[in-house]
């Protein structure tokens, strides 16, 4: 039996909305309406230092001046430290998760010493040093072994969409997404051993987000295409814990003038919510829909029977 539809939209308060966090925002939105189900807002704030004061309501002004409001109050990571704790408690009893002392520069060095250079997206992939002991040194962070799916692979949870889909073969993660196809990644050759736990004691975005998901109840995720890459490792969390793997949903990227992912990194405006319906019909056209006059209530009625069409 396929579990009523539970969506959500994460935005991390590091800056405001802008028009590329919108088009997942709307596309979430949408995505929940045209199946007749609930959209929650949960706000990812569990990387404390990279967070803005303030920034939480500020993000939660613009989603309602668009006329996105959730089903239910949104939630605070940084009120859910307990759920993180008691996951990687969980992963360490089952010999799934390990304290790591290494240091970037230990990595590099490590990795000089195999002959590899191995950076994927700006990060190195840890190449298991720690997996064998800390050897006297003072553990830094905790992360997640990769290798042990090909004969020790922890048992397949029953997933909400009854998906045969997504599955493991040889530490490779094959699973399905809704617009982008039939997608794979060897976590332990292309990512490595991730961190779970960093050394200032915040718990990761990868992490955190497999135990909100599953605690929520989430069905559909509805995101931006740049975190289709995070879905492996989210795969093989679902499994290590137990937990069923959501339907996933990657959306197009709105694009900066110099051709890259609009970010807030990269210097992308707070989205002008002064006329919330131009702003709308903007993220619309990224999603492929028409654009609408009259009210946003209309023009959100409109998109979702598209959507659903």
């Amino acid at each position: 039996m396929v579990a009523q539809y539970i969506g959500r939209f994460s935005p991390s308060p590091t800056g405001a909305l802008h028009a590329g966090s919108l088009v997942a925002a709307l596309a979430s939105w949408l995505d929940a309406r045209a199946h007749g189900g609930q959209w929650l807002v949960r706000i990812e704030d569990v990387d404390r230092p990279r967070c803005v004061a303030g920034m939480d309501r500020v993000i939660l002004q613009q989603l309602a001046a668009c006329g996105l409001h959730p089903d239910e109050p949104p939630v605070w990571q940084s009120q859910r430290t307990g759920l993180y704790q008691q996951a990687l408690d969980q992963l360490v009893v089952q010999g799934l998760a390990y304290p790591c002392a290494c240091s970037r520069k230990d990595i590099e060095t490590a990795l000089s010493r195999l002959g590899q250079t191995r950076a994927r997206h700006g990060e190195l992939v840890y190449p298991g040093t720690c997996r064998t002991g800390l050897h006297g040194r003072f553990g830094r962070a905790w992360r997640l072994r990769t290798d042990l799916f090909k004969q020790n692979r922890p048992p397949a949870p029953v997933e909400y969409t009854q998906d045969a889909t997504n599955f493991i073969v040889n530490n490779v993660v094959h699973w399905t997404d809704r617009r982008l196809g039939a997608q794979q990644q060897d976590v332990p050759a292309q990512v490595g051993d991730f961190v779970l736990k960093r050394f200032d004691g915040c718990f990761t975005y990868q992490l955190a987000v497999v135990v909100d998901d599953a605690a929520q109840g989430i069905t559909d995720v509805v995101r931006g295409e740049d975190l289709a890459d995070n879905t492996a490792r989210q795969i093989l969390l679902q499994q290590c814990l137990g937990l069923p793997t959501p339907r996933y949903l990657h959306t197009p990227l709105v694009l900066g003038a110099n051709g890259e992912k609009l970010s807030k990194q990269n210097g992308a405006q707070a989205l002008d919510t002064t006329e919330p319906l131009a702003a709308l019909n903007q993220a619309a056209r990224v999603l492929g829909l028409p654009a609408c006059s009259g009210s946003v209530a209309g023009a959100l009625e409109a998109w979702v029977e598209a959507w659903g069409a």
